[in-house]
Formats: C-alpha cells, sequence, structure tokens
C-alpha cells in the first residue's frame, strides 16, 4: 500500500517556515509518539540545523510505555532534549521550561555576557499534520490561543503566543514532505491519521492495521472485540462488522462501517496503547 499525500498549501507552509526560522532560537518539534521516526518530517532536520533542539514526544498516553522510553533514550543519544508530554490532559509540560533554558544555555549565557538580561525566548513549534501543536500549545499557555481540531490541516497560517516572560511560540502549519521514501512511513502516518482518510483506501489500511496488532500485540483484537485472531484479516474484519453489529439491509455486513469503528478506537486508544516502530527499524 503506497501512500503519498502534500497538498499544495504545505508548499507555502514551508516556505513560510523557512522565512521564519532565522527569527527564532530553538524549535520545540512535536512527534506522535506512536510513530516517533514516521513522524518526523526530515525537512525540518534540513532547516534547523544552525538551532537549539527539543523533541516532545505527545500523544504519549496512547503509545507504549516501554517503546516510548527506547525512543526517548534514542533522541537523547542522538544530542536532543526530549520530554513526553500529553497535551490534552496537560502531563508533561511542566518539564518543557526547564528542558527550553537547558537547550539554550548558550544563547542565554551569551546574551548575559553582552548585557541582554530577560529577553524572551523565541521558538517555533514544528510537527506534522494532527500531531497536536495547537492542542499542546493551548495547554502550555493556559488559554486558548490557537484553533484546534482533530484533522490535519487546521493550522494554516504562523502566529506568534507569548507564553510569559521567558518564552515565545511560534506556531506553524503542520507539513509533510513531498515524498516518502520508506511506503512503511506513509502507512503508519495513515493510520494514527496524520493523512486525511477521504485520500485512503480505509479498508486496505484497515486490514494491514489488523495485521500489525495480530503480530506484534498479540491478544489485544481478542479482549477488545471478542473475535479469535487470525492470519486472516479480513475474517476478523467480518468477526469484528459481526460482533459490533455492523450490518446494511438484508444482514449483509457493513464493512465500511466497521473499519470506521477500528481506526477510531484505535486513534483515540480505546483499543489500546501501542507503537508502530521502534528505533533501528529506519536503518
Amino acid at each position: 500500500m503506497n501512500i503519498q499525500w502534500y497538498p499544495g498549501h504545505m508548499t507555502k507552509a514551508k516556505r513560510m517556515m523557512q522565512e521564519n526560522i532565522k527569527l527564532v532560537d530553538l524549535i520545540l518539534e512535536l512527534v506522535d509518539a506512536r510513530v516517533p521516526f514516521s513522524s518526523r518530517n526530515p525537512d525540518i532536520d534540513e532547516m534547523g540545523r544552525q538551532k537549539a533542539r527539543i523533541i516532545l514526544l505527545n500523544k504519549c498516553d496512547l503509545a507504549d510505555e516501554k517503546k516510548t522510553a527506547l525512543w526517548s533514550g534514542y533522541f537523547k543519544e542522538q544530542g536532543f532534549q526530549v520530554v513526553l508530554v500529553n497535551s490534552r490532559s496537560g502531563a508533561g509540560l511542566k518539564a518543557i521550561q526547564g528542558a527550553v533554558q537547558e537547550a539554550c544555555r548558550e544563547k542565554i549565557e551569551r546574551d548575559r555576557k553582552r548585557g541582554i538580561l530577560n529577553r524572551p525566548i523565541r521558538a517555533m513549534v514544528v510537527g506534522i499534520p494532527n500531531v497536536g501543536k495547537s492542542t499542546f500549545i493551548n495547554s502550555f499557555a493556559g488559554k486558548a490561543c490557537t484553533k484546534t481540531g482533530n484533522k490535519p490541516g487546521v493550522t494554516r497560517g504562523a502566529q506568534w503566543v507569548r507564553l510569559n516572560k521567558q518564552v515565545e511560540l511560534l506556531d506553524t502549519p503542520g507539513i509533510l514532505w513531498p515524498k516518502f521514501e520508506d511506503p512503511k512511513a506513509g502507512l503508519r502516518l495513515a493510520m494514527i491519521g496524520s493523512i486525511k482518510d477521504e485520500v485512503l483506501q480505509t479498508e486496505e489500511l484497515t486490514l494491514e492495521l489488523l495485521k500489525f496488532l495480530t503480530e506484534e500485540y498479540p491478544g489485544a483484537l481478542a479482549q477488545r472485540y471478542g473475535i479469535q485472531e487470525t492470519e486472516e484479516p479480513f475474517s476478523m474484519l467480518s468477526d469484528i462488522a459481526k460482533n459490533r453489529g455492523c450490518l446494511l439491509k438484508g444482514q449483509e455486513l457493513d464493512y465500511g462501517k466497521a473499519v470506521g469503528i477500528i481506526l477510531e478506537e484505535f486513534r483515540n486508544g480505546r483499543l489500546g496503547r501501542f507503537t508502530l516502530e521502534v528505533p533501528g527499524e529506519e536503518d
């Protein structure tokens, strides 16, 4: 299943980021803790080479805790400051201020030597669509200062948000990159909802998800849906449709409805806490 999605507005958004990046001291990069590698836009590494960096493993409440710990260690070995956060609940947000000070320690010291005191650190918030940037900013700031939504592509323009005397944030639109070199990256992003379902074959996507969960998290589907797990994803989809009463007229199974239930419950954590990749797979 080869997935590519790069709407025209993302080209404009990338240009805007390139223009604004010279205004900031720090890049706060949100990644989805369920797909920490696949949800990192490689263009950001290129644009932010000279900037301090913090990686925020967002939606960590939806991810496998043991694998999240592996990813945290992996990114720290790469030289990043790393903070685990749940933007919706606010968990982990208090740790960010300290991480910002640590990441910008050299810049703060340079300012001090030049007699510049208490100048706020300017940070650009970046990430792919639907990774939770707007929700993060609202939670971090303690007020609704950006528009949020549960669909990719809500934020279309950059906007500054002053948090306090120490930090100012520049929110940016979510952008993907023009071509997924690894087909698995596109597949994983589609599974978590970072690519619009309207451009996907959602039944095929769901069959891939059922196959993955059976192999990597045996028992999860059986526990949630009361089915027998097999090597035949379509058989499991049929059983889930039956057990959830997904029926059309004439008692024919409504696979579309079953697909919608599975994807929604996977994405919102009702199905369980899962991570779709581990460090080393990207090599």
